[in-house]
């Protein structure tokens, strides 16, 4: 620590992790889901960086969740051994790749979803094709109107059940999907169409295993992104059943995949462990900060940053100003009362603030910023400096975490 290098010797724009906050998270949500007994398989494309996916096992990660095959063919990479996709493989590259890794390395546990009669054709003739020796494990989505990809009802899943179960080169391990993608906030209407759904999903496992399809000991059950994963716990937390007491042995798979970062905008707002609709007795704190300098103050009340679109997320909401920590390493930080960022250009920002804050908001002024929504802050950096602790004036810089995007 003491020969670390200090945050000022870097140049601006910069996106920092806070180490502690970091820790804190990941040891919330472990306690969190060891104390409801789901599993976490998170996400991995929020913040494509190994060294942090290494983090999410280290606190009892199940497997880690990718999007696409060269994500996963990235985390194999780095010694990655247990990979949901939560997505339809159906590019012949991919499942040629695929498959040869599972035939290669007995060790390596994959699961893909299906959500379509047309995905089990493709899948079944390129295994068939490359005469793949491991049968493929694969995930049943079910979705909802107007959401994104799924079957669109039970019996649809069930359809597409049938078709894997009489498929050898297939083997049905699950039942799974998105939630998050039919609500956006905590409304009495949201919450409602999110256990709508989280009821049809354990519908759909019953049917499963009722009519005998599944081709496993071991069901899994998986939803979950970093929204809604109470109500997850709330409605399937009671299809966990590691002994197959009732049926065949479940195991219910959150994938949340901000939390470790999580944000000060979207996240905080609607995250069942931070916001006013918590009633949990720790919270997730946003880990990330931008930390951007003042370049121009052309007009009274306004100034702009060095830093925009290219560097900073907006799609769930623009930064928010916090504070400024002055033109040296010897100012304290100080408070940012009352300055809105109200817009942002590929390389500027826009810095409204009221007339009484003149005086300090000048040029080589350096402000950090909070952030919305870390799936489209980290993809914008390819190293992204971790320090100590952002809340002092001047923070260490503990290391650089590399991302892959």
């Amino acid at each position: 620590m003491a020969g670390a290098p200090r945050l000022s010797e870097f140049g601006t724009p910069l996106l920092t992790i806070d180490n502690g906050v970091l820790e804190r998270n990941l040891a919330l949500m472990a306690r969190w889901t060891a104390e409801r007994q789901l599993d976490l398989a998170p996400h991995g494309k929020t913040t494509m960086a190994p060294a942090l996916w290494a983090r999410l096992f280290d606190h009892g990660a199940a497997a880690l969740t990718l999007a696409t095959p060269w994500q996963a063919q990235l985390a194999r990479s780095f010694g990655v051994e247990k990979i949901m996709l939560a997505n339809t493989l159906v590019s012949p590259g991919g499942i040629d790749w695929i498959s040869a890794e599972l035939d290669g390395d007995p060790a390596f546990e994959f699961r893909s979803w299906v959500d379509g009669l047309d995905a089990v054709r493709i899948l079944r003739q390129a295994l068939a094709a490359r005469g793949a020796v491991r049968p493929l494990e694969v995930i049943v989505e079910l979705g909802g109107a107007g959401g994104r990809t799924g079957a669109r009802t039970v019996d649809e899943a069930i359809a597409i059940a049938r078709a894997v179960s009489a498929a050898p080169e297939l083997r049905l391990v699950g039942a799974g999907g998105y939630e998050g993608a039919l609500a956006h906030d905590r409304s009495a209407s949201g919450l409602a169409a999110v256990r709508g759904y989280l009821r049809d999903l354990a519908q759909l496992h019953a049917r499963l295993d009722r009519d005998g399809l599944y081709g496993t000991d071991l069901a899994v059950v998986t939803a979950g992104g970093s929204a809604y994963f109470d109500l997850v716990a709330d409605e399937l937390g009671a299809l966990v059943d590691v002994d197959g007491a009732r049926g065949i042995a479940t195991r219910v798979v959150l994938r949340s995949g901000a939390y470790p970062i999580h944000d000060d905008g979207f996240y905080r707002s609607i995250s069942p462990l931070d916001g006013a609709a918590s009633d949990e007795p720790e919270h997730l704190e946003s880990a990330m900060r931008a930390w951007v300098t003042i370049v121009s103050t052309p007009e009274p009340g306004l100034a702009l940053f060095d830093a925009g679109k290219r560097d900073l997320p907006f799609d769930e909401g623009l930064p928010t100003a916090q504070l400024i920590r002055g033109r040296s390493d010897r100012d304290s930080a100080r408070a940012l009362d009352g300055a809105k960022v109200t817009a942002l250009n590929d390389q500027h920002g826009f810095l409204r603030f009221p007339p009484a804050a003149a005086g300090e908001l000048t040029v080589g002024t350096v402000l950090r910023l909070g952030l919305s929504h870390p799936c489209t802050a980290f993809d914008k950096w390819r190293l992204i400096p971790l320090i100590d602790d952002h809340t002092v004036t001047d923070p260490a810089v503990l290391d650089l975490v590399p991302t892959y995007f």
